[in-house]
């Protein structure tokens, strides 16, 4: 063969090669791009997105949605070039999603862990903002800790070192004056056993060096005797606490919050209400306006990043607060105003 066919045969070769590599060999990012979207006011594969027992509710209109974003793992190099060029998707380090130090099941945990304490959140903003009791419950106890053994998650604190638990700030400030080694009382309830009180000796404080250490995370909880169940598989994260609260408030006060519109959004919210920023914004808009919202709930934090990439007919609204969020509602549903980002 001449010097000619051996550079093609060369070249076919080398053509082949890249080939195979770019449609086999995976590469080290994920692609972000518009997930689902579900009203949290309807039925997700027949089962209500939020569900009510033991305490009157009312009819809901219009939409509620809670948006996500889609990671795409196990990239080949020609199909992340080709959602990249899609324009729908962005490219992310792997790591950034799945760090090399966690198992793939780790992973899949943390985001479960961090969906449901998002519900049982929203669920405490929810009826708080309504004016429901609330009460000071152990959320988790810290392993190897004076409270390991003693106290258990889910028992209700109602004094700490004879001072009465109002809110979870108040177990702190009842041992803030203390030192290691002193004994202290707590007086807790288990479920409908009768109240009790326990001794702890306390530990140094890991992060406070000299002051005493029970090992318990308290959280405020509705003290309530209905039950709140959210039922939505496959999601994970934290960001749709915010479009569970709104739901929850819709569906125990009389009137539709959002005046039959199609309202999205998004947002972290903690109990007492906070509605704290979230990442791909710009991800979530995309496929709220596509399923036909009219007007989408911004963390106000986020409030520059969506309005630089908002799409087009979408009105963005920014909130702080679950207040803020039912307010604009509000205002909206009336036709005045609300709060634009």
């Amino acid at each position: 063969m001449n010097r000619r066919t051996w550079t093609l045969l060369f070249s076919v070769v080398l053509v082949a090669v890249f080939g195979l590599l770019g449609t086999f060999a995976r590469v080290p990012y994920v692609a972000l791009g518009p997930g689902p979207t579900y009203d949290t006011l309807g039925d997700n594969e027949g089962t209500p997105v939020v569900r009510i027992d033991g305490e009157r509710t009312y009819p809901t209109g219009g939409h509620l949605n809670m948006t996500t974003v889609s990671v795409t793992d196990q990239l080949s190099l020609f199909g992340a070039l080709g959602l990249w060029a899609s324009g729908r998707y962005a490219l992310a380090p792997r790591e950034l999603y799945f760090p090399p130090n966690k198992t793939e099941q780790q992973i899949e945990q943390e985001n479960t862990k961090a969906f449901n304490d998002s519900q049982t959140s929203a669920e405490a903003a929810a009826l708080r903002y309504l004016g429901y009791p609330m009460k000071v419950v152990v959320q988790e106890v810290v392993t190897g800790s004076p409270a390991d053994g003693v106290v258990e998650p889910g028992d209700r604190l109602l004094e700490v070192n004879g001072q009465p638990v109002r809110d979870p700030e108040s177990v702190s400030k009842a041992v803030a004056r203390t030192k290691p080694g002193e004994e202290i009382s707590i007086r807790l309830q288990r479920g409908e056993e009768r109240p009790r009180e326990v001794q702890v000796e306390l530990a140094d404080h890991p992060r406070q060096p000299g002051r005493g250490f029970i090992g318990v995370a308290p959280a405020e909880r509705p003290d309530v005797d209905f039950d709140i169940e959210i039922s939505l598989a496959d999601v994970g994260g934290p960001s749709a606490g915010l479009m569970f609260a709104l739901a929850i408030v819709d569906k125990l006060t009389p009137g539709e919050i959002n005046g039959g519109h199609f309202v999205a959004g998004t947002g972290e919210i903690d109990a007492a209400g906070n509605v704290g920023p979230i990442g791909g914004i710009n991800f979530k808009m995309v496929q709220a306006r596509e399923a036909g919202a009219e007007l989408f709930l911004v963390p106000e934090k986020n409030c520059a990043e969506a309005k630089a990439q908002a799409p087009e007919g979408l009105e963005l609204v920014k909130v702080a607060t679950l207040d803020d969020a039912v307010k604009n509602l509000e205002k909206y549903r009336s036709g005045l105003e609300p709060d634009h980002c």
